[in-house]
């Protein structure tokens, strides 16, 4: 008897995690589990959407203050960087016997098509959901060329 597999042409293509090669090099390996954990830090997970006026930017930044947060806007280009800080305890209880917990700073940036108007931008956190709203800025007046 054989497996059957479907075939995904394109699911190279769609591949984002960097980290899927190694992956798939070591799958085979008993020390695999033991560097499953291991993934170089915490991502900030996003979704963007789009309308005719603005972009919507959910953010899940969990285990963060709101003041921990720094949102740039330059252009067309944002980025959202978020420091997680360690709490320690005053008095140590036991010993630690392993920690699954990031600690450290965090960032995604990312370009989006049309420019964003600053002014009009807004943040919000709650519940370790980032929001923003991301006004387009009218047409810059971009410049149509005529070929002569």
């Amino acid at each position: 008897m054989s497996n059957l597999t479907r075939f995904q042409p394109f699911r190279d293509l769609v591949n984002t995690d960097p980290f899927r090669e190694f992956e798939d090099m070591f799958r085979d390996f008993r020390l695999f589990p033991a560097l499953r954990g291991l993934d170089g830090g915490a991502r900030i997970r996003m979704d963007i959407s789009e309308t005719d006026q603005a972009y919507r930017v959910t953010a899940d930044i969990p285990g963060v203050k709101k003041e921990d947060i720094k949102i740039s806007v330059d252009g067309s280009k944002v980025t959202i960087s978020a420091e997680v800080r360690r709490e320690t305890p005053a008095t140590p209880e036991g010993n630690m016997l392993g920690s699954e917990r990031f600690y450290g700073q965090q960032y995604r940036s990312f370009t989006l098509a049309h420019e964003v108007d600053e002014s009009k931008a807004d943040a919000s956190y709650q519940d370790g959901v980032l929001e923003l709203t991301l006004p387009k800025k009218p047409d810059s007046g971009g410049k149509q060329l005529t070929v002569h």
